[in-house]
């Protein structure tokens, strides 16, 4: 494959431009897929920051399905995993008439379980109606889909509680010993995936595999010439996630369920074994009573304070202890007693370590959710471990994202996955900003830090949301400021006698509710976390985003704080070594929201006014897209309501 070839494939008048409706040669986007062809045939590491409209996922798919090889692709999301192997691969694929075989490998819950459907129907019983006529449902689909995989049965929520009964966990998997093995959807999968050319996973898939050696991916990368991370700005959190360790409540109530469930068919004669299961389950629900508000993370020396917390726990470890000393006197009747065992075993001792392992490279801490609480000990640094990974075969590594860098460095990146010596590399966006799109910051917010800030980001955005007639985002860095300005903003239109619909992150799956802001006339989406990424609407339907303010996460979180006395310790400077790298980069990513095609065109509105009143400020927002820029809201009004065209 030479750089000739390349450019004539990407060419106007090449085979991806008789394949894709509405194709333009861009030069950003050549250059890439040299640089990754290259980088693919020397066996190296390559950053590849590639600015909104590049298109990034052609210069990646070509390069890698020129040159052959297995090539494991790994993305953020599973809405991604699925535009490439259902659109963009074979797409590709076509245009360059290769032979090459794809597969999609997910994690073993994205898998109807014939094993746990079967338990399901057989138990017959759920706190809710909905769940029974769900398994129900799920039969049906079981029975005649190919893949199991569950995002393809879209009549039941992603999120509704009967998937719990019907998939199966690392933990309680039975393997080879279920009767059921041979039609393991999972396992099918995995085969398609290492007789396959191209793999896509994702990269929770991808971690877990590479430390818990589970999903199948291990297996793939021994015979793997290229992986690629896009979305790779994820990389640093998800791994660790996965490098560290975790365990909750949910896991505990899990267990407990699943030796009742077993224990009612093989140990009748044991009802020992059922009530321990019980206790155990009482245990854990009233560990997460021990905390009376949802939605904090605590470090474990705060936690501990807490009155109950430490008895609450000893006694989650202690039940886990009872209920693993009997499953072993039942172990020989069924394979499902013998891996309940070693479950409880390894529950009580995730539970064991996070009370009393002073690792000094790891931080313990503990978030509290509606219904659960997880304790996690997450490593302060992956970069060890995740290069030790990089090292064991050789082979190249491509990281790709619209988010890599702050000002063209990426220093911060390298730095947290240990790839300082990784060739880097980034191209602009070929979109027109300066004429697509105006930066808007306010006048006269106050600091983000009182009270009434959340007030005065509703009350300077109304008018840029009255031009806009809806047709917007607001993005909010915590949940709480989410609902307050739901609440303030519902008010303040229907004083003014305005009907837009407004939608809330939370009230539906995430796909529900941007299907609906794309059919609704004049919405407002009000989103938080899972809506600063991954979300792609294009045209006249977005035309403004508001982002109530830079998102430095809170200095108490735990981690960070643990992460910020390190850097110290180590005589660095966290603000700017660490967070205020991380802000932007999130930033950018919040950012990119707005313009989505080269004929969209609005405002871009940051509340914050750090933005322009910090020294750290003009690095921020020169780290954006080169937009027009005022402080002037008439301005922004007249930018909005301007009938320009593009």
């Amino acid at each position: 494959m030479t750089m000739t070839d390349l450019t004539d494939i990407f060419a106007d008048d090449g085979v991806l431009a008789a394949t894709f409706s509405g194709y333009r040669q861009r030069n950003q986007q050549i250059e890439m897929a040299q640089q990754v062809a290259s980088a693919i045939e020397q066996q190296r590491i390559l950053i590849a920051e590639a600015g909104t409209g590049t298109g990034k996922t052609l210069a990646y798919l070509v390069p890698a399905l020129l040159a052959g090889g297995k090539v494991v692709i790994s993305t953020g999301t599973r809405n991604l995993q699925d535009q490439l192997f259902h659109r963009d691969l074979p797409a590709v694929r076509a245009a360059l008439a290769s032979p090459a075989v794809i597969a999609l490998l997910k994690g073993r819950a994205n898998y109807v379980c014939h094993y746990h459907l079967a338990r399901a129907l057989n138990e017959g019983s759920f706190i809710q109606r909905e769940t029974a006529r769900h398994v129900v449902e799920i039969k049906a689909f079981a029975d005649h889909s190919k893949t199991g995989d569950k995002s393809q049965l879209s009549g039941i929520p992603e999120d509704a509680a009967v998937w719990g009964h019907v998939t199966s966990t690392r933990e309680n998997c039975l393997g080879s010993e279920c009767e059921y093995f041979r039609q393991c959807f999972v396992f099918e999968a995995r085969k398609q995936a290492m007789e396959a050319d191209i793999v896509v996973v994702n990269h929770h898939l991808f971690f877990a595999d590479l430390w818990l050696r589970d999903e199948g991916v291990a297996e793939l990368l021994p015979a793997c010439n290229t992986v690629i991370f896009d979305e790779a700005h994820q990389l640093p959190d998800t791994a660790g996630m996965f490098f560290g360790e975790n365990i909750s409540t949910g896991q505990l109530i899990t267990l407990a369920r699943d030796v009742r469930l077993e224990a009612a068919v093989h140990c009748k004669d044991f009802p020992a074994l059922g009530e321990a299961a019980h206790q155990l389950d009482i245990a854990a629900r009233d560990f997460r009573l021990v905390f009376r508000e949802d939605g904090v993370r605590w470090n474990h020396q705060r936690a501990m304070q807490l009155d109950n917390c430490r008895d609450a726990l000893t006694k989650c470890i202690d039940k886990a202890s009872e209920l693993e000393r009997l499953l072993q006197t039942q172990a020989s009747r069924a394979p499902s007693l013998e891996q309940a065992a070693e479950r409880a075993q390894q529950a009580r001792d995730l539970l064991v370590r996070w009370q009393t392992n002073e690792d000094s490279n790891f931080v313990r801490w503990l978030e509290v959710f509606s219904q659960a609480v997880v304790l996690n000990a997450t490593p302060l640094s992956v970069a060890d471990i995740f290069t030790s990974q990089i090292d064991e075969h050789a082979r190249s590594w491509i990281f790709t994202s619209a988010t890599l860098s702050v000002k063209g460095d990426f220093r911060h990146y390298q730095d947290q996955l240990g790839l300082q010596d990784a060739a880097a590399a980034s191209w602009d966006s070929p979109f027109d900003y300066a004429r697509q799109a105006l930066l808007y910051v306010p006048q006269g917010m106050p600091e983000p830090n009182d009270n009434s800030y959340t007030r005065a980001v509703i009350d300077s955005a109304l008018p840029l949301l009255v031009a806009s007639q809806g047709r917007a985002f607001i993005l909010f860095t915590s949940l709480r400021a989410m609902k307050e300005a739901k609440m303030m903003l519902q008010d303040a239109l229907t004083e003014r006698g305005l009907d837009y619909p407004l939608l809330m992150q939370g009230e539906c799956a995430k796909s529900e509710l941007l299907e609906r802001f794309r059919q609704l006339h004049h919405p407002i989406l009000l989103g938080s976390q899972s809506f600063w990424e991954g979300v792609d609407v294009k045209g006249d339907a977005l035309q403004l985003v508001v982002i109530d303010r830079l998102p430095f996460s809170p200095p108490d979180d735990p981690v960070l704080s643990a992460r910020i006395h390190h850097i110290k310790a180590g005589g660095g400077n966290p603000f700017m070594d660490y967070q205020l790298p991380h802000a932007v980069i999130t930033l950018k990513q919040g950012a990119g929201r707005l313009i989505r095609d080269e004929n969209d065109r609005g405002v871009l509105m940051i509340c914050d006014p750090r933005l322009v009143d910090k020294p750290y400020g003009r690095r921020i927002w020169q780290s954006l897209p080169p937009m027009s820029r005022t402080r002037v809201m008439q301005e922004a009004v007249a930018f909005l309501t301007a009938d320009i065209p593009l």
